[in-house]
C-alpha cells in the first residue's frame, strides 16, 4: 500500500500549525499610503497556530491581522515592510520616556500621597541615592498600580493592568470604537464590533504555558493587556506572547487620557514585560521608512531590524538608517564578513506611528480568496488518523467564510516565479520532498498525506494554479524546514 509505514500524528496532531493557502496577490489598496495596486504579499488563512511555529513566521517577515497571514514582498512594494525587535535586556529609556512613566505615576497617586508616603514610609539615603541615579523601567512602570501601593494614605487614584484572553466584550469595544473614530478619525461606518472581532480577538494562536530557562513559567497566546483607572478601562495592549518575544498586534485607548501619552506608555509596558518576564525581545511590529507615524518605533533602542534575504538580524543604527534614504529597498546581508546582531553594517541593493501609536489597518484579502470553492482534496487508499486533535474553529467574518481556488485574477501571480526575498526558486523547491506533508480536508476527519493524492505524482510544481503548485508556494512562503510542523488546512471555512 503506497505511504505505508508513515506514523500516523495520533496525540501529536495538535503540534501542527494548520494554514489554508490564499496566494500570492497583489493588495487591493495600500494602508500607509493609499495607493491602489500597491504590491504582491503572499496570503495564508491560520486556522490554528502553535505559538512556536508563529514565532518562525515572524522571525521570516510574516505578520498576521486577525486570522489572516501574510509575507510582503520588500522589492515589489509601494512602502517596504521591515520586521523590528527590542532586546529589552539592553533598553534603556530616553529622557522623555522616563517623563513619561514619572509624569503618569504622579497624576495616578497625586501630590498629597507623595508627600504623605514620604513621611509614613520614609526611603533609606542609599535608596534615594540609587533612585536618583538609576531608572529602573521594571520597577518604576508598576509604581502606581494599586495592589503594590503602601497605605495609608490613599492615592488619587486606583490604577490596574491585568492580562487577559483575547475575547470580546462590549467593555472592550467601546474603547476600541472611540480610538478609531476620535483618534484615528475613521468614518463611523467602517467601525464595527464584528470589525473589531475579526482583528483583535479570538486570534489563531493557541494559548499554552512554557518554562524558561531560569525554571519561571511564561503564558503564550494572545492577549488583551487593559488598563483601568478607578475601574474604567481606559487602555488596551493586544499582544502575541510567544516563546521568545512580546509581539505588539495593536494598542487603542481611550480619548480622554490622550495627554498622559498612553501610546509610549503601553510601549514601554511591554518592553517591561518582555524583560521581566523572560520573553526578552520586545516586536513593535513592521518598519515602514517611507511613513513618518511609523518613525515612533525606532525612537525605542537597541533595535535590530531582519533582513529579507538572508532573515538575520542587523543592528539598526544611524548608518543602517540613513540606507533607507539611498534605495527603495535595502537589504542588509550584501557585504562579506559582515557581523550581525551586534555590529551589522547594512548594505543597499538599488531596486526595481506617533505617540497614538499608528498601526495600519488589516490588509485587505486578495481577490483571489473571496468566494468559495469545492473542496480538492481526495485521498488515496489510507487516510493518517488524526487523533481526535482539532484545530480551533473560528468565528470568520462573511468575507473569510470560503475561499476559492481560481487564482485568475490579473493581480494574482506565481510566488516560485516572482523576486520575492527569502523565498526559495522554483529549481529549489522542486528539491524539497513534500511527500509527508500533511492535509485535512471536508471529505475525511482524518489527517492526509500528500503523497496519497490523486494527482501527487502527475501535477506539477511549476503548473500555476494546480493544487500541488498552491502547496509548493506555501511551502516556500514559510519554509521547508517547517513541513514537519504545517498541516495544510483545506476545509471550507465554514465548517
Amino acid at each position: 500500500m503506497e505511504g505505508a509505514g508513515i506514523q500516523t500524528p495520533g496525540a501529536t496532531a495538535a503540534r501542527y500549525s494548520y494554514l489554508f493557502p490564499i496566494g500570492y496577490s497583489n493588495s487591493s489598496e495600500c494602508g500607509y499610503c493609499r495607493q491602489t495596486r500597491s504590491g504582491y504579499s503572499y496570503y495564508a488563512i491560520a486556522t490554528s497556530l502553535t505559538p512556536a511555529f508563529y514565532q518562525k513566521l515572524v522571525d521570516r517577515c510574516w505578520r498576521r491581522s486577525g486570522s489572516l497571514l501574510y509575507r510582503p514582498n520588500q522589492k515589489h512594494s509601494c512602502c517596504p515592510h521591515y520586521t523590528l525587535r527590542l532586546d529589552s535586556t539592553q533598553f534603556k529609556p530616553t529622557k522623555d520616556q522616563r517623563q513619561a512613566v514619572n509624569r503618569f505615576n504622579r497624576h495616578i497617586v497625586g501630590e498629597t500621597y507623595v508627600r504623605d508616603a514620604a513621611r509614613l514610609h520614609p526611603r533609606s539615603r542609599a535608596e534615594v541615592r540609587r533612585r536618583h541615579n538609576v531608572f529602573d523601567l521594571v520597577e518604576r512602570i508598576h509604581e502606581p498600580e494599586a495592589e503594590l501601593l503602601k497605605s495609608p494614605p490613599s492615592p488619587d487614584h486606583v490604577f490596574t493592568v491585568t492580562l487577559e484572553p483575547d475575547t470580546f466584550t462590549e467593555e472592550k469595544y467601546q474603547v476600541f470604537e472611540n480610538y478609531q473614530r476620535i483618534v484615528h478619525r475613521e468614518p463611523p461606518d467602517r467601525i464595527s464590533r464584528q470589525g473589531f472581532k475579526r482583528f483583535l480577538c479570538g486570534s489563531p494562536l493557541t494559548r499554552e504555558t512554557m518554562t524558561g530557562p531560569d525554571g519561571t513559567e511564561r503564558q503564550l497566546g494572545s492577549f488583551h493587556q487593559c488598563y483601568r483607572i478607578d475601574g474604567k478601562l481606559v487602555a488596551v495592549g493586544v499582544l502575541d506572547l510567544l516563546p521568545d518575544c512580546v509581539s505588539a498586534v495593536y494598542f487603542l485607548y481611550h480619548e480622554s487620557i490622550h495627554w498622559l501619552n498612553p501610546g509610549k506608555l503601553g510601549a514601554l509596558r511591554e518592553i517591561a514585560l518582555a524583560r521581566e518576564a523572560g520573553y526578552r525581545w520586545w516586536y513593535p511590529g513592521y518598519y515602514v521608512h517611507n511613513c513618518a507615524k511609523m518613525r515612533y518605533k525606532i525612537e525605542y533602542k537597541p533595535q535590530y531590524v531582519l533582513d529579507p534575504e538572508d532573515l538575520r538580524w542587523y543592528l539598526l543604527d544611524k548608518e543602517a538608517l540613513a540606507l533607507f534614504d539611498t534605495g527603495h529597498y535595502v537589504c542588509f546581508s550584501g557585504r562579506t564578513g559582515d557581523q550581525r546582531e551586534e555590529t551589522g553594517a547594512p548594505a543597499v541593493m538599488n531596486s526595481i506611528d506617533t505617540e497614538s501609536s499608528p498601526k495600519p489597518a488589516p490588509p485587505p484579502l486578495p481577490a483571489a480568496a473571496q468566494t468559495a470553492a469545492p473542496d480538492p482534496i481526495k485521498a488515496r487508499e489510507t487516510d493518517q488518523e488524526s487523533g481526535g486533535a482539532s484545530p480551533a474553529e473560528e468565528d470568520q467574518e462573511e468575507d473569510e467564510d470560503d475561499f476559492e481556488d481560481d487564482f485568475e485574477d490579473e493581480d494574482d501571480a506565481f510566488l516560485l516565479a516572482s523576486n520575492m526575498p527569502g523565498i526559495p526558486s522554483l529549481e529549489e523547491m522542486r528539491q524539497v520532498d513534500m511527500d509527508g506533508l500533511v492535509l485535512r480536508s471536508d471529505f475525511s476527519n482524518n489527517l492526509i498525506v500528500a503523497s496519497h493524492l490523486v494527482i501527487w505524482d502527475t501535477e506539477d510544481i511549476a503548473q500555476f494554479g494546480t493544487l500541488k503548485s498552491r502547496i509548493a508556494e506555501l511551502v516556500a512562503a514559510v519554509g521547508p524546514d517547517l513541513i514537519g510542523e504545517l498541516c495544510i488546512d483545506f476545509r471550507k471555512r465554514s465548517s
